[in-house]
């Protein structure tokens, strides 16, 4: 489907909202006013003499058509926010209207959507003015308002904890026993990469020892270190200890507030590396169910089932973890209303200090007839449903969110929310999703995120993706971990 800029720039916005609509059938971008098609939007902007600008959206979805004018006097030096915002309003409403679904987050597209709450505050506004403006303005639910003003009040503390110097580390670990079909990360299963594993893992102690002192002529504090992928645990218990000792003997871990290791799948937990991540010093672990039905989990290519979920967390409380993070994703293949509450109740059951609540990204129908939109209702349907279920059950049993975020082509553009007990929040969670402060990453796939301290300039240092990559080109792995130290020693 096009989408037709006419004497305008404003892709990416309108790009964005257009494709919350239609996943699989991706938006062109076109400025050719081509109005063949069967199927278009059409967005038309033209400055007036007098200053005043003339706005129009016009839609075909579904043999329809809709149309929509605004003409209006933009404030000096807010020409662009201005039109954006107008031509992004009136394209909502024709989408909403032609689809029949309202999003709950509205027009909002960011990522981050929590950044405005504070932005508005330092403004001076207060929470109900905010609600006022978000539902009004951007047709945000109020169940998404209370949701992002709660968010805010949690993870604004751990925002301030971050001090300049902080950093935090993060150590890829990219194997599973198995793919999951909705895995979008790095990860190869053990069974075709098993014989990489101890070379891996000797390069990434390398790189972990090529790094310490860097960080440490530079004057880094380490806040947290997370072991990610993947699943870490996927690797042999001697070889994890390897890599977590090489840590313990090389950085400083005085200021550190939180330890995280993913030992995510159940299938991958033994007492004997729950009890040497104890003994280790790692304070935080995830056990990741992602669902509680069995049926599910064989569909999604799971190698383990739900008894095995609840023998994981028992050994894991007697190894002597009083941080547990559990994994659930809202929208899994097969997965039924009654299906997925019955899991949030079963993991709320074991009382997990923290449980994170993800929105699985799907592939939808292309195109926009009457079984397509009845196919939308109905999956819209069942993803706000459980989400919103969820989050009831959570807030009942003392959970509050700490941190959020939303990602594209995620079901019904919903969001991905950290739960916690009182006190048990995820800090790395937080310093990646907003940029508190330096990430650096090691391992294959590993993506550092370099912010000086003091400045807003960001820095990006990737990794290979794949660790066949990171073993062949492992030299230049190391050449790039310079750009730490020329980041820091320049200027703003």
């Amino acid at each position: 489907m096009n989408l037709i800029l006419d004497g305008h720039h404003y892709k990416y916005e309108l790009e964005s909202l257009a494709n919350m609509f239609f996943h699989e059938n991706k938006v062109r971008v076109v400025t050719e006013k081509d109005f063949s098609q069967a199927e278009y939007l059409y967005t038309y902007f033209f400055p007036e003499p007098d200053g005043t600008v003339s706005l129009k959206v016009v839609t075909k979805l579904d043999q329809k058509l809709r149309e929509e004018e605004f003409r209006g006097r933009p404030g000096e030096n807010d020409l662009d926010r201005f039109c954006e915002y107008h031509l992004c309003r009136m394209l909502y409403r024709q989408l909403e209207d032609a689809t029949g679904i309202s999003l709950a987050w509205g027009m909002l597209t960011g990522v981050r959507p929590v950044r405005l709450i504070y932005r508005y505050r330092e403004r001076g506004m207060d929470d109900g003015q905010i609600r006022k403006h978000l539902h009004r303005d951007y047709f945000v639910t109020d169940e998404k308002i209370d949701l992002l003003l709660r968010t805010a009040d949690k993870e604004k503390a751990i925002l301030d904890l971050s001090r300049p110097e902080s950093f935090s580390l993060y150590i890829s670990i990219p194997f599973c026993p198995s793919r999951c079909n909705y895995c979008s990360f790095v990860s190869h299963s053990i069974e075709r990469a098993k014989k990489l594993i101890p070379e891996y893992v000797a390069l990434l102690i390398r790189e972990i020892e090529y790094v310490a002192p860097i960080v440490q002529m530079l004057g880094l504090r380490l806040e947290t270190v997370y072991f990610g992928g993947g699943t870490p645990t996927a690797i042999p218990s001697d070889l994890l200890e390897q890599i977590i000792c090489t840590i313990e003997r090389h950085f400083n871990l005085s200021h550190l507030r939180e330890y995280t290791v993913e030992a995510g799948r159940p299938d991958t937990i033994t007492l004997q590396n729950l009890e040497m991540l104890k003994r280790k010093g790692v304070t935080r672990i995830s056990i990741n169910p992602q669902t509680m039905n069995d049926t599910v989990l064989e569909q999604i290519g799971r190698r383990h089932t739900a008894a095995q979920t609840v023998e994981a967390f028992q050994m894991a409380r007697q190894a002597g973890h009083r941080n547990i993070n559990m994994d659930l994703i809202a929208g899994l293949t097969g997965d039924s209303l009654e299906s997925f509450c019955h899991t949030v109740d079963q993991v709320i059951a074991m009382a997990p200090e923290n449980i994170t609540l993800h929105t699985l990204s799907v592939k939808r129908s292309s195109r926009l007839g009457q079984h397509a939109k009845d196919f939308y209702l109905q999956e819209h349907q069942r993803v706000t449903d459980m989400l919103s279920y969820a989050g009831r059950r959570f807030y009942q049993e003392q959970y509050r969110p700490y941190y959020l975020y939303r990602q594209k082509n995620t079901m019904e553009n919903m969001e991905n929310v950290g739960y916690c007990k009182e006190g048990k929040e995820g800090y790395y969670n937080v310093y990646i999703m907003d940029e508190t402060h330096s990430i650096i990453a090691l391992g294959a796939g590993g993506v550092s995120k370099l912010r000086r301290p003091g400045g807003t300039l960001l820095h990006r240092i990737f990794n290979y993706k794949y660790p066949y990559e990171y073993i062949e080109r492992f030299d230049m792995v190391l050449r790039r971990k310079d750009e730490i130290i020329a980041f820091y020693r320049q200027t703003e």
